[in-house]
């Protein structure tokens, strides 16, 4: 599923992202894979387990989103989605335009928002734990 017409949809993404500048009703489940894609590919300053956490947080912030015990940035799914991401970069050519990947990305599992549900129980992952730090799956590892 082609979401992202070209490199530069992935490249606009990210930058909006990193710079807070990115529409809130833009900040969708398969945004937040390109802005991935944009880190690992185009921010080699930056470590996306890291350092996406906190520009998660920022973002959330800068569009009035809360960051609680309950809601906002949720640590075991972003590490599980950067897991992904970077399964399905290592996958890929080294020249693969991003909008290409992220399609792969989006077509498979990773494309369902409840992706993950494959892996943890509702209950675990909506977790006051589970948001705040990594907690590895209770149902089947990650496949990555």
């Amino acid at each position: 599923m082609l979401v992202y017409p070209d490199e530069a949809a992935i490249l606009a993404i990210g930058t909006g992202f990193a710079d807070r500048t990115l529409p809130k009703a833009q900040w969708t489940h398969a945004a937040h894979f390109a802005a991935c894609l944009w880190l690992l590919r185009c921010r080699e300053d930056l470590i996306a387990e890291r350092d996406m956490p906190d520009m998660i947080r920022a973002y959330n912030g800068s569009t009035g989103g809360v960051n609680s015990d309950s809601t906002g940035y949720h640590e075991t799914i972003t590490l599980a989605s950067i897991q992904a991401t970077r399964h399905f970069m290592d996958k890929s050519r080294q020249n693969t335009p991003l909008h290409i990947i992220h399609a792969w990305l989006m077509e498979g599992n990773c494309g369902q928002k409840d992706w993950l549900l494959r892996y943890w129980s509702t209950e675990l992952l909506m977790s006051t734990t589970a948001l705040k730090s990594w907690t590895a799956p209770d149902l089947q590892p990650l496949p990555f």
